[in-house]
């Protein structure tokens, strides 16, 4: 019931009127051996669920503070085995959903149907290729239906209305609306055209829309509240963890529970 987790998850964050919030973190930044509190850290700070990247040595999707932490990772002797073994040793203890951020290369090195097995046994919920399109998606999602693992797909503000809506129908988990044009990473302001792109998803998507990519403050989380389901938080994340500024994402966290004024 690896799938239902998340969708239970989301369900009952949107219920009590909150918005749902899902912070990603490097796995294997900082050592592996720390994945364990963190996702207790987030499991206790009131996440909805964990986007766990996986490092890669050819990030396309990524920016800079990203990139580096994957460099870190890598550094490390991290591996996706590594990794899933890993999740297998906590999944007892860990209750927080937990989701995958890969790159196809990586599951495919693995074994497609390994990996989705192997996913399913490590209590994963979903996963997110960034650079597997829909026309793709059958190498992969046959494998991960099997595990009752949910592959989450993206959509982004260049994606024409009828491209969203055959991506949405296919959706599973919830899905991820990118809201810039470009790879992760802070930005300052939230524009116009972002709630309009999330608003305009909303309509089309019959699973919970969040959105992701450029989310960095507090009035971001609570701005893009009012437009969808809830926010994905990359770079900031990482970079709070990495200085140990654990307040900062306990705000952040906030922004998603409680109106804020913007």
């Amino acid at each position: 019931m690896t799938q239902k987790r998340l969708e239970d998850a989301l369900k009952n964050t949107l219920d009590r009127g909150e918005k749902a919030f899902i912070p990603y973190i490097m796995a294997g930044d900082g050592g592996l051996e720390r994945l364990k509190q963190d996702l207790l850290f987030f499991q206790e700070a009131g996440a909805t669920a964990i986007e766990l990247g996986i490092p890669f040595s050819d990030p396309v999707a990524d920016g800079p503070v990203i990139q580096r932490a994957g460099e870190r990772a890598l550094k490390n002797g991290t591996t996706l085995r590594k990794i899933i073994r890993e999740l297998v040793e906590i999944r007892d203890i860990v209750t927080l959903p937990v989701i995958l951020m890969t790159y196809l290369n990586p599951v495919f090195t693995y074994g497609v149907d390994q990996f989705a097995k192997d996913c399913g046994e490590a209590g994963v919920s979903g996963c997110i290729i960034p650079d597997l399109p829909l026309e793709e998606s059958g190498l992969v999602s046959g494998a991960l239906q099997s595990a009752d693992v949910a592959l989450i797909q993206l959509v982004s503000l260049t994606s024409p209305q009828e491209r969203i809506k055959q991506i949405a129908d296919s959706a599973e988990g919830f899905l991820y609306a990118v809201t810039i044009k470009g790879i992760t990473g802070a930005r300052k302001t939230f524009e116009q055209e972002t709630g309009q792109f999330l608003q305009a998803v909303k309509l089309i998507s019959n699973v919970p829309v969040l959105a992701g990519f450029g989310i960095s403050a507090p009035e971001h989380v609570a701005e893009a509240g009012q437009h969808c389901d809830g926010v994905v938080v990359g770079s900031k994340i990482v970079e709070h963890l990495q200085h140990g500024d654990y307040e900062s994402i306990k705000t952040l966290i906030k922004a998603s529970k409680e109106p804020l004024s913007i």
